[in-house]
C-alpha cells in the first residue's frame, strides 16, 4: 500500500539517486585507490631493496659484527655507490666509458632488446622532470584540443617568433607520444601543474583537478592575457 502512495516523481528520480550515490562512491573509491597505490609501491620496494641490499653486503668482512652492521646499510652502501657511479660518468672518461658500455650491449642478441627498452623507459619517466609547463593545443584536429608537456623552446633570429616543442602523452601509458612544433601564441595556456597533469594521465582522466583556466597568451607584450574560460570537475562532493 505504501507503494501506491508514492508519487510519481518519487518513482522516477529514486533510480537516478542511487546511480549518483553509486557513481560517488565508485570514482571516490578509485581516486583515493590510486593516490594510495604510489605510497603503498613505494614501501614495498623500499622493504625489498633494503631486504636484498642487506643480504648481500651484512655478511661481508667489513661490515659483519662492526658498529655500522645495522639493517638498512645495505641501501645506504648502494646509495653512495649510485653516487659515485653519478660522479664518474659526468666526466669526460665516465661519459665514453658509458658509451662504451652501450655499444657492447648492442652488438648482445637478445640482450640489446631488453637493454634497449629499459634504457627508453628509464628515459621517458625521468624526461618528465625537464616539462617545463602544461598546455593544450589544437589535436590531432582542428576544433579538438589536447594536452601536452613543453619540453622546449626554438627562436627565429630574423622574426623573433618563438615555437614550443610540445610532447602530447598518451593515455594511460605516457611513455608514448608525439612531438608537435607549434606557435608559442596558438598554445593554451593551464593553471594546471605537472603533477597534476601527470595524475590525469596515469589515471585516464578519473582524477581531474577542481577546476581548470584556459588563457591565451597575446604576442605582442602589452596586449592582455585573453582568459577563454574557467572550467570545473563534476566529480566534486
Amino acid at each position: 500500500m505504501q507503494n501506491s502512495e508514492q508519487g510519481p516523481d518519487e518513482i522516477v528520480h529514486e533510480p537516478n539517486m542511487l546511480k549518483k550515490v553509486e557513481g560517488h562512491i565508485q570514482s571516490k573509491t578509485l581516486a583515493g585507490l590510486i593516490d594510495l597505490v604510489p605510497i603503498l609501491v613505494t614501501i614495498a620496494v623500499i622493504v625489498f631493496l633494503v631486504e636484498k641490499t642487506d643480504s648481500f653486503v651484512r655478511p661481508m668482512p667489513f661490515v659483519e659484527g662492526q658498529p655500522w652492521d645495522f639493517p638498512g646499510i645495505g641501501l645506504i652502501v648502494m646509495i653512495v655507490l649510485f653516487y659515485l657511479i653519478g660522479l664518474i660518468i659526468s666526466t669526460t672518461f665516465g661519459r665514453r666509458a658509458s658509451g662504451w658500455k652501450d655499444n657492447l650491449f648492442e652488438l648482445i642478441p637478445v640482450v640489446r632488446n631488453v637493454f634497449g627498452v629499459t634504457r627508453q623507459v628509464i628515459t621517458s619517466f625521468t624526461s618528465q622532470y625537464t616539462f617545463s609547463r602544461v598546455v593544450f593545443l589544437e589535436w590531432p584536429r582542428e576544433g579538438m584540443i589536447a594536452m601536452g608537456f613543453v619540453t622546449g623552446r626554438a627562436f627565429s633570429a630574423r622574426t623573433k617568433d618563438s615555437m614550443a616543442l610540445v610532447y602530447v602523452p598518451t593515455i594511460p601509458n605516457p611513455t608514448s607520444g608525439n612531438l608537435a612544433l607549434v606557435m608559442e601564441d596558438d598554445l593554451i595556456e593551464t593553471d594546471l601543474e605537472v603533477d597534476d597533469a601527470m595524475k590525469l594521465v596515469f589515471s585516464g582522466g578519473i582524477i581531474l583537478p577542481e577546476a581548470l583556466t584556459f588563457a591565451r597568451i597575446p604576442r605582442e607584450g602589452d596586449e592582455q592575457i585573453e582568459i577563454i574560460g574557467r572550467f570545473e570537475s563534476e566529480q566534486k562532493g
